[in-house]
């Protein structure tokens, strides 16, 4: 069941992809690029504490995984996506508004989207906290809930983060290391690769 939830977190990160997929074309502007390279090395730190979390819980995967282990890591990762989204909220209000047509409307629908980001993912630690561990087979169903709410997250209000990686500021920011998309860097798990889990599902693991 935690691979639904992995899977739905993998696809989460919009940020992450986002960035990653902006265009190489040239930039001449210096102000954008700079402003570009001002917020990508803020960013770097928090794209790996999204990637570090999305690999946690998908290291979690197995079909014996316990409720407890997975309620422990899915909470932990959860936190600190909310507070890598926080981060790159601060971020990209902090640099300013970009120096481009429309720049600070849409920094601050991006620093909005962002927050809003966080406040959803501290949303679901909370809820993954409330979950019953006892019951696998109840505990299987919350999680369950969990995920279709993580792919709402993921699916929707994610525009004005586009329309800020779009055009010229994408363009600066995509040639930015900070801004490139990181590999997650996680303990190695000791559970064996999963096979599909069953209805009852069980879920996943430690961040």
């Amino acid at each position: 069941m935690n691979k639904k939830l992995a899977a739905a977190l993998s696809g989460g990160a919009v940020l992450v992809i986002a960035l990653s997929g902006c265009s190489s074309d040239d930039d001449k502007s210096e102000k954008v690029n700079a402003w570009a390279k001002q917020v990508c090395d803020q960013v770097q730190p928090q794209l790996q504490k999204i990637a570090n979390a999305n690999a946690a819980i998908q290291q979690q995967t197995a079909d014996n995984s316990k409720p407890a282990d997975v309620q422990r890591t899915d909470s932990a990762a959860f936190q600190q996506i909310s507070q890598a989204y926080k981060a790159l909220g601060s971020a990209v209000e902090s640099a300013g508004p970009p120096p481009v047509d429309g720049g600070e409307t849409t920094q601050k629908e991006a620093v909005k989207e962002l927050n809003a980001s966080s406040a959803a993912y501290a949303n679901l630690q909370k809820k993954v906290d409330a979950l019953e561990t006892k019951d696998q087979a109840k505990f299987a169903d919350g999680l369950k809930g969990i995920a279709d709410e993580l792919n709402k997250i993921s699916t929707t209000g994610d525009e004005s983060l586009k329309k800020l990686q779009s055009g010229e500021v994408g363009t600066a920011m995509a040639k930015q290391k900070g801004c490139q998309k990181p590999t997650a860097s996680t303990p190695k798990s000791t559970t064996e690769p999963s096979t599909p889990t069953s209805p009852s599902g069980s879920p996943s693991k430690k961040a």
